[in-house]
């Protein structure tokens, strides 16, 4: 299973175990369970303090539990983690033999403290794909509540080794969280949100911690590339600064592959948002992380500070801001796309695509995001129908070639998607009309992946400050918005193309006319 290079690097990463620790597999006469049995026997040969057993009694097979020699922690994998997961399993193995955890003190005493209101235990279950590059979040945040809380217990299941089970659930798209046997949360979660949705005395203790903040020279809302950006610009001027993000890393925690940002040759989204985060960090900015922005107060004149609300009643106050809520991806807004959504809908081709190996889908959309996906899509799937509204792609003209070039896509241009219809329980196909004939046609499939772009999370600030038609930010050149001492940066703005280094740099740029406009107000 690991290759030589692997295991050493591996063993390297054991040595900072401290405890003993067992790994116990259940077993079936599978062809994964031989390969589950290798990769357990090659792990444990790389340190003495790792010990593998295969008389396992888990209710899936095959799966295997990491637990403390003596203990009975609830950290299982019904999977053979590699691909994206293998991280999560070297996490999983080193927090287990007491390498501590890189988390706050505060958080780590909230999770030992968690204690079910029925007495019984919190079991989660994550289902996940290995090729699913938001799943890795959700898996690590639930395995580390299981090693600190003997009450949580935790299994990842890869859904391509339980189609079953996949199929019994009506799982769609990953990750899906179940806890005690109930829908928990769907997509990327992050261990604060996790953490906020089982201890329900955390709102309330946020919020009073939150509140008690002093006033901040340059307040950011928003963690993408373009408010991490501004938060270190304004981190080095000396200056009292803080960032308030609803998930740090923005949509890049989404995006698979970058390979277009200057210095680095390539890298994939959730890497390059956690060194956004670290630089973040090292610059001593307060980051308030997973908090939602409700509203924003101008102060009556700009000699008054600027109130930042949040959802859980908490108001920040700052001398200045800047605003960098980026974009989330765009609806079609046809009959049955929220009806199901996560039932056959979907946005991220990368995670969701492996659910639907052998099976027809569309794809709604001919820029790059949608063809790309169809080009992904197509090597996993038994066909796929791109729709696209206008009468040619617009993607680049060697993914246009590359797409017509496969058998097994079909592409409709001068497309409108009229309706998404399902059985009332998953989705079963997908109407569209051509804009040319006016015919109406059916496609029959089992699944639709909308990549149509994106929307500026900008409706907490209508009225407040100027926005577009399209509700973008409107900014000058200096990044300044239509209110004195309120800046503004990303893909929520009117700047022209939505892209990570434009991002970064107009986040650059609003701090420094923030920090000018501190100056001036002296």
């Amino acid at each position: 299973m690991l290759d030589a290079n692997i295991q050493a690097q591996l063993a390297t990463y054991l040595e900072r175990i401290t405890q003993p620790i067992e790994l116990i597999a259940t077993l079936d006469e599978r062809e994964e369970s031989a390969q589950m049995r290798e990769l357990l026997t090659q792990i444990a040969a790389l340190n003495d303090q790792v010990s593998a057993r295969f008389d396992g009694q888990a209710a899936r097979r095959p799966s295997f539990r990491i637990t403390r020699a003596g203990a009975d922690m609830g950290v299982e994998f019904a999977a053979i983690p590699m691909g994206h997961e293998f991280t999560s399993l070297v996490l999983a193995l080193l927090q287990a033999g007491g390498h501590p955890p890189k988390v706050e003190p505060e958080v780590i005493e909230q999770i030992r403290a968690l204690t079910p209101a029925d007495g019984g235990d919190f079991v989660f279950e994550t289902w996940m794909s290995l090729t699913c590059h938001n799943c890795p979040d959700v898996v690590q945040a639930l395995n580390l509540m299981a090693v600190l809380n003997p009450r949580v217990r935790h299994v990842a299941v890869d859904g391509g080794l339980f189609q079953d089970e996949v199929e019994q659930r009506q799982i769609m798209a990953v990750p899906a969280v179940f806890l005690n046997g109930q829908p928990f949360g769907s997509g990327r979660m992050e261990l604060a949100e996790i953490l906020k949705k089982v201890d329900t005395g955390a709102a309330a203790r946020d919020a009073a911690k939150l509140g008690a903040k002093d006033l901040f020279d340059m307040l950011i809302v928003g963690g993408g590339p373009a408010g991490a950006a501004a938060a270190v610009y304004a981190a080095r001027k000396g200056i009292r600064t803080g960032v308030v993000a609803e998930r740090f890393g923005g949509q890049t925690l989404d995006t698979l592959g970058i390979e277009n940002y200057p210095s680095v040759l390539e890298t994939q989204g959730p890497r390059f948002a956690a060194a956004l985060e670290a630089q973040v960090r090292a610059n001593e900015v307060d980051l308030m992380n997973g908090q939602r922005v409700a509203a924003v107060e101008p102060g009556a004149t700009t000699a008054d500070p600027i109130v930042v609300k949040l959802d859980n009643g908490a108001a920040l106050r700052t001398r200045s801001l800047v605003l960098a809520t980026g974009a989330r991806w765009r609806k079609v807004g046809v009959p049955g796309e929220a009806e199901y959504a996560n039932k056959g809908v979907a946005y991220c081709p990368h995670c969701d695509g492996p659910l639907f190996k052998g099976k027809r889908v569309a794809v709604i959309g001919g820029g790059n995001s949608g063809v790309e996906a169809a080009i992904d899509l197509a090597g996993v799937v038994q066909h796929v129908t791109l729709i696209e509204f206008a009468d040619q792609l617009k993607a680049d003209a060697v993914l246009v070639k590359k797409l017509k070039g496969l058998p097994n896509v079909d592409i409709h241009v001068n497309a409108q998607t009229a309706e998404i219809t399902g059985d009332g329980q998953k989705v079963d196909g997908l109407v569209f009309k051509d804009r040319v004939s006016g015919e109406t046609r059916r496609v029959e499939l089992a699944g639709v992946f909308v990549q149509i772009g994106l929307v500026p999370n900008t409706e907490f600030l209508k009225g407040t400050l100027e926005l577009s038609r399209y509700g973008e930010i409107l900014i000058d050149e200096r990044c300044a918005t239509s209110v004195p001492g309120i800046y503004a940066a990303g893909d929520a703005t009117t700047v022209p193309y939505k892209q990570i280094v434009i991002a970064a740099g107009e986040g650059a740029k609003a701090a420094l006319s923030a920090f000018d406009h501190l100056i001036r107000q002296g």
